[in-house]
């Protein structure tokens, strides 16, 4: 089931999951990333983030962390557990995120998708994203996709 984040319950799953999976694969020098991870609380305070968990109320498994600009969906960051990996739940929560963001009039999405971080990038690519350019200093694919209007 797909529900809102719960700050208490689940941000040390999150943060736990964003330093397992996501902080290996940045090409960010250490002391940036440590400054990145020192403010993930604020950064995930901003925005909209939603987590995949088994039932109501279970821990998550997985989550997706986003931003409305006007008529932009940005996608912060997404990881799902291991162990969870190969169950349609990243697919889940972009098609979540993305309604969310159409129903609000958002036309396009982007993500930013770091160099080594290929099984992202194939995720993304399947779900419609395209290549639209690589970002030297942080070396990251900038990936966006065209969004369908809800009517």
């Amino acid at each position: 089931m797909i529900r809102f984040r719960r700050p208490k319950q689940d941000d040390p799953i999150i943060i736990s999951l964003i330093k397992k999976e996501l902080v290996p694969l940045s090409s960010l020098p250490t002391n940036e990333l440590n400054k990145v991870i020192e403010e993930l609380p604020k950064r995930l305070s901003r925005g909209v983030t939603l987590v995949v968990s088994p039932y109501y109320e279970s821990d998550l498994v997985g989550f997706i962390h986003f931003m409305i600009h006007g008529e932009l969906l940005y996608i912060d960051m997404m990881a799902v557990l291991p162990a969870h990996r190969s169950k349609q739940h990243g697919k889940t929560l972009m098609a979540q995120a993305e309604n969310f963001a159409s129903s609000r009039g958002c036309k396009r999405s982007k993500v930013m998708v770091d160099q080594d971080n290929t099984r992202a990038h194939q995720f993304y690519q399947k779900l419609g994203y395209r290549s639209v350019r690589f970002i030297q200093i942080s070396q990251c694919f900038e990936l966006e996709k065209n969004l369908s209007i809800l009517a």
